[in-house]
């Protein structure tokens, strides 16, 4: 069968996190770190970022086979494995640069993006925050901010912050697991 490779582009808090969970998932291509959705002139960086006066969040770019993954897949995935009710805030990670967003690439992932938003509020207690934007310009984050779980399991953060999430996963979607 051929592949059908398709891209998306999320932020769920600090990049960190949910590159290491869709790392995990069947059908995955890439998964690549950056930045979005700031205003900004020039390629941002991780210390332009962390201050909060880009505008830009944190992202992950998804590369996938729509084959093996369904994007509607992905965003539940996604929507399940960070807080998607807190506004500019994952834990203890606060800010716009960690803000809960969908970058759609054209209009039937804009048009997916919002039925699977309110197909899954009924699931949590308090409003889904989600902003849902056209992408513009993705950056790519340095390169010790890729594969960053993969090299640095050791580190406090990956044990404390990033570890539940894969927890969450293995337990809401083992079916999705490579």
């Amino acid at each position: 069968m051929n592949k059908k490779i398709q891209i998306a582009t999320l932020g769920g808090g600090c990049f960190w996190c949910t590159e290491a969970v869709f790392q995990k998932v069947k059908g995955i291509e890439k998964v690549v770190s950056g930045y979005s959705g700031g205003n900004a002139p020039g390629k941002p960086t991780y210390r332009e970022i962390c201050s909060g006066l880009t505008g830009h969040a944190e992202v992950i770019q998804i590369t996938f086979d729509a084959n093996m993954i369904s994007y509607d897949d992905i965003l539940v995935i996604f929507m399940t494995t960070h807080d998607p009710t807190t506004l500019n805030r994952q834990g203890a990670d606060r800010g716009t640069q960690y803000r809960s967003v969908i970058f759609y690439h054209d209009d039937a992932q804009k048009l997916v993006s919002e039925e699977v938003l309110k197909q899954l509020q009924p699931y949590f207690d308090n409003k889904i925050v989600t902003e849902i934007s056209p992408l513009d310009i993705f950056y790519e984050a340095e390169q010790e901010h890729q594969d960053f779980y993969k090299n640095n399991q050791g580190y406090g953060y990956c044990s404390f912050v990033i570890e539940p999430k894969l927890s969450k996963l293995r337990k809401l979607h083992a079916d999705k697991l490579k």
